[in-house]
């Protein structure tokens, strides 16, 4: 079921106009044409950015919106409403307190963060090819430049030594950095080849596309390849790659597997955005099962496990965010109402120890937390017109950490 691969050389690459999935009509099909890194070997060879470059467009392009200065808190304040469309759950508007913590620069294209057990806040800046942190203490930003990095951090997360470990997706390594020392080790992976479906006498190389990250009980480090097709994971006594490919014959950008998350009992569960499943890897066995939510419309993205084992994941382009009962492999739909002529744009996913399931509405400009017993949202609308909020993630002081893309600025939410 599996095979084993030392680390592969770091391969340049080209450029080529790169087929761009349809997310949703939020993201416009938007066509990737960036160029970066070195294209001196082999101009032929690509880069295969996948769905994540498409998102960091978006981004850049939404960044000209205002910013608050940095650390100033913002009281939000509301009249309570239930908003009630068909098919969906309704929502309250909640109140909370923000503040805002401005980035140095522009167009820092900020996806998914990180705590670690400091309470800092870890994150990438695919704008700016950076490793950043904040600390809250004193409100200071640090920005580390990974070795061969190319603009691609994407999934990170934090060791329980408070090392930080992140996906280069461009750059096509597994990286590893330390704060105590500011070193890097990073871990080629393999390059894939495949046709090229504008000229099909010419051979494309591509990244594998490592995305979203996770570390086991053990401190094997887990990923999605989102070009690849597969799933990989990373053993740090020898520094191995095992692969699980998601098909029984080599696919290239069929599946792009995505979030990807481990329960309790150490299953690796993960997302195929293209065929709107969620499937689950014995890593004991190398067995693959799956679960289809039947909505080809609803591409899901993160992916999370609460502490009784049951599956959430949202979906970007429908507004919803499914709950998935392994034990019964039946899903519960939870469509988030939305002020506009389209869904908002379900991205971040977070669940607390305690089961608060909090997520991110990036199209209305809304932190959001499911109330199960309720059977409602609260919505937490940020203060800052076009924040763009993607990645969150909540403190042991029960504060909501977030990206705001559009504008710059790591937020935090005080509910």
């Amino acid at each position: 079921m599996t095979q084993k691969q030392d680390r592969h050389p770091r391969t340049t690459v080209g450029t080529r106009l790169h087929r761009v999935r349809d997310l949703s009509t939020w993201l416009y099909r938007v066509r990737d044409l960036s160029t970066l890194g070195n294209n001196s070997i082999n101009n032929s060879i690509n880069r295969g950015r996948g769905i994540t470059r498409s998102l960091l467009i978006i981004l850049i392009l939404s960044s000209c919106g205002s910013s608050i200065s940095g650390n100033v808190a913002k009281p939000v304040s509301s009249t309570p409403a239930i908003f009630q469309r068909p098919n969906t759950t309704p929502a309250l508007m909640a109140t909370g307190n923000f503040r805002a913590y401005a980035l140095p620069q522009t167009q820092s294209g900020i996806m998914r963060p990180a705590l670690d057990h400091e309470g800092r806040i870890w994150f990438g800046e695919m704008g700016h090819n950076a490793l950043a942190v904040l600390d809250p203490h004193s409100g200071q930003i640090e920005q580390m430049v990974p070795p061969h990095g190319a603009d691609g951090i994407m999934g990170i997360t934090v060791a329980s030594d408070d090392s930080i470990w992140f996906a280069e997706e461009y750059a096509n390594y597994i990286g590893h950095y330390f704060p105590d020392t500011h070193q890097f080790k990073i871990y080629m992976l393999p390059t894939i080849t495949t046709p090229d479906p504008s000229d099909p006498h010419k051979i494309l190389t591509l990244p594998v596309g490592p995305n979203d990250i996770v570390l086991d009980a053990h401190g094997n480090v887990w990923f999605t390849e989102n070009n690849a097709d597969s799933l990989a994971m990373l053993n740090v006594q020898t520094g191995i790659f095992t692969r699980y490919p998601l098909t029984p014959h080599k696919s290239v950008q069929t599946l792009y597997p995505y979030g990807i998350t481990i329960d309790r009992a150490g299953n690796i569960w993960f997302t195929e955005s293209a065929l709107s499943l969620i499937g689950r890897l014995d890593p004991h066995t190398g067995t693959i099962r799956t679960f289809t939510t039947h909505n080809p419309a609803a591409p899901l993205m993160e992916i999370a496990s609460d502490s009784k084992g049951n599956i959430w994941a949202t979906s970007f382009d429908a507004g919803l965010l499914v709950k998935l009962v392994p034990s019964t492999g039946i899903f519960s739909y939870y469509y988030t109402p939305y002020t506009g002529n389209t869904p908002g744009g379900l991205y971040g996913l977070t669940i607390t120890p305690n089961d608060e399931i909090w997520l991110t509405i990036t199209g209305e400009n809304t932190l959001a937390r499911l109330d199960l017993l309720a059977n409602h949202f609260l919505y937490y609308t940020i203060p800052t017109p076009g924040s763009s909020p993607f990645g969150l993630v909540v403190d042991t002081q029960h504060r909501v950490w977030f990206t705001a893309a559009g504008v710059d600025e790591i937020g935090m939410l005080q509910p």
